[in-house]
């Protein structure tokens, strides 16, 4: 733990570093809910060429066509035209010098440790505020090999034909409702395109922030790995709490080429205000391999199933996650392997902690295709409840149709074992921190795959969640 206390970058974390707000005045210059009037106002803002304002209003014909999900959390206080669906602060876009973003957007991704973990550790950085990328850069070194790395915004003019030919066909618009919504006014985001044949061997970060109260954030993230390429991208989210919902409707594409490795690591942090309804998805070909690994806590309700599709001979995933649910949160989150190619193979391994009466619910598919021949498949979820009177649900769907194939499943459930308890306080260790080291054990097949800085806020952002209260 001496790395995670001596760590400059998030040296001293506490909640204020998250419930930071700065003057949201600009926001009253935008409408709240959703019409054929503001989507055309997004696309012309843009300055968008005609099939994209096409597709937006498609999706939001789509959008209000669709009933909302029946299934998993009640989303009936959900009130969607108490939403802004797009605004930005005074601020240019895409500045390339910390220097000239101003100064209120600055200092809090300084407090959230985004520059200085750009000088030490990182290949490059997005900086999103509110439906704006307000700062983005790549090191040189990488541009000089062909990657791309920009907001989808800038690719979509720069980049036209390659975002078109991508662009919301690993995700349609039509998939489900939220879907829907977000091709009708997504905004910002990240472009990451890796050419074949190179390593990036430091990751690249998007930290996207909401601060207004009754915010949407819709940010698209578009990543193409060619074949026998490697990236690693990570992505950090956070919001103040204000008292007023909030949404965030994101949507993530990943096509992972040839023999390519593609890791993706979060930690979505948002207010207990926000409704974080995402959509993340891969398309991965022969050989390729995908790794999702996520941390899922603060808002008041997630639906989050990152998916991976395994369309390729000998493709791979591997899908590692946690969530925590404290006093009225629930966190509904799993992950969806599909298995449509032989010898294809996957490995996934959640955790959920529960406490306060929240609830965690894993929520899992696992897939496999007729034709998907030779194909082993590990999952592994356990749930740890920390009082009595929280819950956590297992909800896994197996559709398996061949019979030459090795699965395994696997689910646990329970509560902080006493006789641990004892051992540990025997020995002179407070009975707090007694709890919270088994915790940290219980989490820490997944936390020791997070980047240290992500580890870092994910430890103690759980430290923080359990204060006083374990037990």
């Amino acid at each position: 733990m001496s790395e995670v206390k001596d760590n400059p970058i998030f040296a001293g974390l506490d909640r204020s570093t998250f419930e930071h707000r700065n003057d949201a005045s600009y926001q009253a210059k935008f409408a709240r809910g959703l019409n054929e009037e503001v989507v055309r106002k997004i696309s012309a803002e843009k300055g968008e060429p005609e099939w994209m304002l096409e597709f937006r209003l498609k999706s939001l014909k789509t959008f209000f066509e669709m009933d909302m999900p029946k299934w998993g959390p009640d989303l009936s206080a959900l009130n969607l035209e108490d939403i802004t669906y797009y605004a930005k602060a005074d601020a240019e876009a895409n500045a390339r010098s910390w220097d000239d973003v101003p100064q209120d957007i600055k200092d809090t991704f300084e407090k959230l440790g985004i520059p200085e973990a750009e000088r030490k550790v990182l290949a490059g950085v997005g900086a999103q505020y509110e439906s704006e990328v307000v700062y983005h850069s790549l090191k040189e070194e990488w541009e000089k090999q062909g990657v791309i790395f920009v907001d989808c915004d800038v690719a979509l003019k720069e980049h036209e034909e390659l975002f078109k030919e991508y662009f919301m066909k690993c995700v349609p618009y039509n998939d489900h409702k939220f879907a829907a919504l977000h091709g009708a006014v997504w905004s910002g985001g990240t472009f990451l395109y890796v050419p074949k044949g190179v390593k990036l061997d430091k990751p690249l970060q998007a930290y996207f922030r909401m601060n207004a109260p009754g915010q949407g954030q819709f940010e698209h993230t578009l990543i193409i790995v060619e074949d026998e390429a490697q990236a690693h991208y990570i992505e950090g989210c956070s919001a103040p709490k204000y008292g007023s919902n909030a949404l965030h409707a994101g949507c993530v594409e990943v096509y992972v080429g040839k023999g390519a490795r593609m890791r993706y690591s979060s930690v979505e942090n948002w207010s207990q205000d926000t409704y974080n309804l995402n959509t993340k998805r891969a398309i991965v070909d022969n050989d390729g391999v995908m790794e999702w690994i996520g941390g899922n806590l603060g808002s008041g309700v997630t639906m989050l199933y990152p998916c991976s599709i395994l369309k390729g001979a000998g493709a791979h995933a591997d899908h590692l996650g946690i969530a925590f649910a404290n006093t009225g949160q629930i966190q509904d989150t799993g992950a969806k392997v599909i298995h449509a190619a032989p010898h294809t193979s996957c490995n996934v391994v959640m955790k959920s902690l529960s406490k306060g009466g929240g609830t965690s619910v894993y929520r899992g598919l696992l897939q496999v295709m007729p034709h998907a021949h030779d194909v082993t498949a590990q999952i592994e979820c356990d749930a740890l409840i920390l009082d009595d009177y929280s819950r956590s649900d297992t909800i896994p769907d197996m559709k398996i149709m061949n019979n030459d194939v090795t699965i395994a499943h696997e689910a646990t459930a329970g509560k902080l074992n006493e006789e641990d308890i004892f051992y540990l306080t025997s020995r002179g260790i407070e009975e707090e921190e007694a709890k919270a080291m088994i915790v940290n054990g219980f989490i820490e097949p997944i936390v020791k795959e997070l980047p240290l800085e992500y580890a870092v806020e994910l430890n103690r952002l759980i430290e923080l969640e359990m204060e006083g209260s374990v037990g």
